[in-house]
């Protein structure tokens, strides 16, 4: 099924952008984002070309804003469902930056990072949502996962992804894992996070 930190399912696309998580991480938080490049073009390769150093900064205006960047994420997860895996789960993937989450800071440190094809604040596809709680268990098998935050909770006022089309209670739904889990204020049957 899986092969260190990389599992069978997910298509392979290494990127370099990934270092050594420092001796004693504990990775317990999964991280969800969006991207699309440019914003709102769904299915095209300039993710995973940004992910792997290979975007051609003129192909677009709006590459020129990034222009230079390294980052990358441990997964993408298509429009479609589909799954792709740029980073060994064991490393330490750039997806984060400057963050911090219950009380820990560097996120990049402890977490595995997962972005869907999508607009921040738009909205998502089922076969992302069905993926993505199929993805998160996978994790779970391997790593403690204690939580599961979105890019804006862990950078508040630097970053808005996912945004407010992700619909939290429907993956902690799919997952079934208890809503301490999740950022607070996410509720399911009228439940919410302390």
């Amino acid at each position: 099924m899986s092969a260190g930190g990389w599992l069978g399912w997910a298509r392979r696309c290494p990127s370099p952008n990934v270092d050594e998580r420092p001796e004693g991480a504990q990775v317990d938080l999964i991280v969800v984002h969006s991207i699309s490049l440019p914003p709102g073009v769904f299915g095209g390769d300039a993710v995973e070309r940004l992910f792997t150093n290979c975007l051609d900064w003129d192909a677009h205006p709006y590459f020129q804003q990034i222009r230079g960047i390294r980052v990358s994420a441990h997964f993408l997860v298509r429009r479609d469902g589909s799954l792709v895996q740029f980073a060994d789960m064991h490393a330490r993937a750039w997806h984060a930056g400057a963050s911090c989450w219950r009380g820990r800071e560097r996120c990049n440190d402890d977490s595995i990072g997962v972005e869907l094809e999508g607009l921040e604040g738009g909205l998502f596809e089922a076969a992302q949502y069905a993926t993505l709680a199929r993805l998160c268990h996978a994790i779970a098998r391997r790593f403690p996962i204690a939580h599961v935050a979105g890019h804006e909770h862990i950078a508040p006022g630097r970053k808005h992804d996912p945004g407010n089309g992700f619909d939290w209670p429907r993956l902690q739904r799919l997952l079934g894992w208890p809503l301490a889990c999740f950022p607070p204020g996410v509720t399911t049957n009228g439940n919410s996070v302390a």
